[in-house]
């Protein structure tokens, strides 16, 4: 059976060409939160997106941005992305406010309208070998090839920075004996491509690509992507780096990895200065020569007092011929700092350290646990400074500065420290241990590091002068967690961004007993990425699969029960908890989840290009590669919500996941493959694997507005509109699969169901792609499945003619993720018997007990909460409250859930349990 739409495809096609959307805006105005309710304390360069109702925003629509004073404010806006009818679904947006004194007056309402058009406005600049951005308050030069980024950065007329480059460091081999070091080869960037993304008039976006090149060996490896972001009037630049592994894991140790920039010193060596951030507002601020001494300080040569408190602030003092015989003598005898670096080689500890010359040792100048990863070097007319955001929990790191006495400083940002142990991308263990064992898939080159990425996110700051302690904290502050600015959870909730989802609410004594239940979950999660110390370059952002009650550790080193990457949308969970709350906390959790999940747990070039890793010791050590792990789907929430362009483009490489995965059946092992599905260019699962292809091509087709990704979703559900048993056909859902096609085909007999069907995004993609498509067999095949999931073939068969077999909801199977499906029904149809039992797990004895207790050494390493608890459930279950809240909402009780008999400890709410060694006595 074909789709309606699927023969008006050219048609609509056409007229989408030939008719441009010229209507006004019709959507009401937008107010806007800063993230956290944090205002900038300074003026600062922000972009996010706004989702908008169908048929409202046309591509050409202006925007105007206010403060609640009537303000108008800079603004450039530009589509992210079309609804069906081509109107716009949601718009990128940027601005540089902040920093005012009076906080009312920065609450922003954003509606059609003409944008301001006065103040500083980004110029781009082209020749044949460079293009110049300026921004107004920095101009920067970037050549289109070479091995610097960035050439120069220009302040005020004055040169602060110049030949900004990427630096490598890689040893041959794992560290050896003290007698046997490894071969070390240096490597700087090699920019091969500079494109302009954006050019203003308030952003501007520069995107670098290239690779890193030995300076012995000429070697070239570790492509990168580097991205650039300025703004109007503003003299911060954001720089997002990526990295792509593309080395042989057991000899390509990186020792260290970063970017390095030359930093001019023009003024006398006591008027040179370094900074660092140190923990939550702290500043290491020092001149590279004190003017403190034994008894005598220099006096100013006007007043007689003492320069150095000014000299220490950072202000200028003067020049040492100014001075008087003594004071100059001083200045000649005090030792001259040269060299400078914070390293942070743990998640709780960080050393400040400096030497007067490569011939001395280093001393100690100071410690803490948690910098916030700032570095800047410079002298009274200027200087840079560079801030890494999540420094101290993507150890190992370093801030360093060398040559301070020189007449060109070096400013060294080590995302990698070469102070921290060399990096070893290898398996965990050369034996392989099996499903059975221990839960993971292995095969001999599977668990390979060889395409994984890793991004980080920066932020450069020139100056026209030495920054003074409190300028050092607020820049620390901003590069450490960017000003965002968002809708409301009730504006995003009306425009139905990101499919069906509830908004928190607390207005009766249910819901509030469900909404405990769902803070207790993000609490226990919040709480065990610092009591577990889920950090470091590699891990940071995810979190653990499965908990061994007995070590009171998860199973960190148990095969494929150790990092989670993304098992049963454990990422998606937190997207929509931030949804519905606005909770900044958890914003930076889904927000780091996803930098990690959609870099390191995905494959970004080789064999395994474009499919992600299923959970594992390693993030890419299990052998089964995945669609439903890379796909776009997953990257949506925070593209949409942030307009990040790296994200953009991860979305976008995994369009040919689906022929990919032909290749490299992930069920290969837990279910070999049979003769009848053999006749076929591969084979697939409907969930999570087509489902996952549909939301990558669904993400293109709105992206783009191309009916082609449209089509392809198209045909799958055409072949499976021929299959008797519609979704159901086949044994656990498998199907012969035409990648070049699209097409689906029947390789059982059998009719079948699988649990994984929709647990893993599947449903998530599934309620959305309905709002957009067109084709009535698919809602009807969609709805049966929800409906009959259990049910028997006769059954199904039936249904087809009647329509209404399983009404009583008899054939919905409740569990964790059917729950939602039962849900769905009755949003669609209004039977009061789904909704009913949807809303049995909800009041169920099944809720998980997020009551904790205490371990205390000597039972653990260190005192730690635990609950009885899987990540598996608390992301599926936590989905399951937030979603059937939403479509369930008017038959919803309102008593709370009574207490269930069998559990020992409370099932609501975030508790302290008792200290104590429960479950030690072994």
């Amino acid at each position: 059976m074909k789709s309606k739409l699927l023969r008006a495809a050219p048609l609509f096609a056409l007229l989408l060409t030939l008719v441009p959307l010229t209507r006004a805006a019709s959507a009401e105005p937008v107010s806007l939160n800063w993230l956290g309710g944090k205002v900038p304390a300074a003026r600062i360069g922000v972009s996010w997106g706004v989702p908008w109702p169908r048929g409202a925003v046309s591509k050409t629509q202006a925007f105007a941005l206010t403060n609640s004073e009537g303000q108008a404010l800079p603004l450039q806006n530009w589509p992210l992305a079309y609804w069906p009818d081509g109107s716009v679904k949601w718009s990128g947006f940027a601005t540089a406010t902040g920093g005012g004194t009076n906080p009312a007056a920065l609450r922003l309402s954003l509606a059609a309208g003409a944008p301001a058009t006065d103040g500083p406005r980004i110029q781009v600049r082209r020749s044949d070998t460079t293009f110049e951005v300026d921004t107004g308050a920095v101009r920067a030069r970037i050549t289109k090839w070479g091995g610097a980024l960035i050439d120069s950065l220009t302040v005020d007329g004055r040169e602060v920075a110049r030949q900004g480059r990427l630096v490598c460091v890689v040893q041959n081999g794992a560290d050896g004996g003290v007698d046997t070091p490894p071969v070390r080869e240096t490597f700087t960037s090699k920019v091969q491509t500079v494109t302009v993304e954006q050019s203003g008039p308030v952003r501007a976006v520069v995107k670098i690509e290239g690779m890193h090149r030995g300076t012995r060996t000429s070697r070239e490896w570790l492509p990168f992507v580097v991205r650039l972001y300025f703004y109007a009037g503003q003299a911060e630049i954001r720089l997002v780096h990526t990295i792509v592994y593309d080395g042989d894991q057991e000899k390509d140790f990186i020792r260290g990895l970063g970017l390095e920039f030359d930093v001019p010193m023009r003024e006398q060596i006591h008027n040179r200065h370094v900074r660092f951030a140190g923990e939550g507002e702290g500043v290491w601020s020092e001149p590279i020569q004190p003017m403190i001494g034994r008894h005598l300080f220099v006096a100013h040569p006007t007043g007689g007092t003492d320069v150095y408190p000014d000299q220490a602030a950072g202000r200028r003092v003067p020049n040492k011929e100014e001075y008087n015989f003594d004071g100059q003598k001083l200045l000649t005898d005090w030792a001259v700092w040269d060299s400078f670096k914070l390293t942070q080689l743990s998640s709780d500890g960080f050393v400040i350290s400096k030497r007067t010359n490569p011939a001395s040792a280093w001393i100690r100048a100071g410690a803490g646990k948690r910098s916030a990863g700032l570095a800047f070097v410079g002298d009274a007319s200027g200087g840079l400074g560079v801030s890494v955001k999540n420094f101290w929990q993507s150890y190992p790191a370093s801030l360093e500065v060398a040559n301070a006495r020189s007449g060109s400083a070096a400013l060294r940002v080590w995302l990698w420290s070469p102070d921290g142990e060399a990096m070893d991308m290898r398996h965990y263990d050369v034996q392989a241990h099996g499903l059975e064992a221990v839960y993971e898939d292995v095969q001999p080159g599977f668990s390979t590091a060889t395409g994984v990425a890793r991004t980080s996110e920066l932020t450069l700051w020139p100056r026209a002068s030495t920054p003074l302690r409190e300028e050092v904290a607020q820049l620390a502050r901003a590069g450490a967690e960017p000003p965002l600015l968002v809708c409301t959870p009730q504006y995003l909730h009306a425009q139905r961004a990101f499919g069906i989802w509830s908004v928190q609410d607390r207005s009766t004594p249910f819901k509030s007993a469900i909404e405990d239940q769902l803070d207790a979950a993000i609490s226990i999660y919040k709480n065990a990425v610092d009591q577990h110390h889920w950090y470091g370059f590699w891990d940071f952002g995810d979190i653990m699969h499965s908990y061994d009650f007995v070590r009171h550790e998860w199973r960190y080193d148990l095969g494929g029960m150790a990092w989670d990457n993304t098992e049963l949308g454990s990422d998606i969970w937190l997207w929509f908890s931030f949804l519905r709350t606005g909770r900044a906390d958890i914003f930076r959790m889904a927000e780091a989840m996803t930098r990690h999940t959609s870099e390191v747990d995905v494959y970004h070039l080789g064999r395994f290009a474009s499919l992600g890793s299923r959970h594992n010791v390693r993030h890419w050590g299990c052998g089964a590669k995945e669609a439903r792990i890379s796909m776009a789907p997953l990257k949506r929430y925070f593209y949409y919500l942030t307009t990040d362009e790296r994200t953009g483009d991860l979305m976008r490489e995994v369009l040919d996941a689906d022929a990919r995965l032909s290749a490299l059946d992930p069920m290969r092992l837990a279910q070999p493959i049979t003769e009848a599905e053999k006749k076929y260019p591969g084979r697939i699962r409907g969930g999570p694997d087509w489902l996952a292809f549909a939301g990558n091509w669904m993400t293109e087709w709105e992206r783009t507005g191309d009916v082609k990704w449209r089509d392809k979703i198209l045909a799958g559900m055409n072949s499976l509109a021929e299959m008797p048993y519609w979704f159901r056909s086949g044994k656990n859902l498998v199907y012969g699969y035409d990648p070049a096609t699209g097409k689906l085909y029947r390789v059982s007999e059998e009719i079948g169901n699988y649990n994984l069907t929709t647990i893993m995004g599947g449903a998530q993609i599934a309620f959305e792609l309905n709002e957009l498509i067109e084709h009535d067999t698919w809602k009807k095949m969609w709805l049966q499945y929800c409906r009959l999931e259990m049910a028997p073939a006769d059954v199904v068969l039936k249904d087809k003619t009647t329509g209404n077999e399983g009404a009583d909801a008899a054939y919905t199977n409740i569990d964790r993720g059917a729950a939602r499906l039962a849900a769905y029904v009755y949003l669609k149809t209004k039977n009061p018997a789904f909704a009913q039992r949807a809303i049995k797990d909800l009041t169920g004895g099944w809720r998980d007990d997020y009551s904790l207790r205490r371990i205390e050494p000597p039972f653990a390493v260190a005192a730690r909460d635990e609950a009885e608890i899987s990540t598996n459930n608390v992301a599926q279950s936590s989905l399951t409250l937030i979603e059937v809240l939403e479509m369930c909402a008017d038959k919803l009780p309102t008593a709370a859930p009574p207490a269930d008999p069998a559990r020992a400890g409370p099932v609501q709410g975030l508790r302290p349990g008792p200290a104590g060694n429960s479950r030690t006595k072994n």
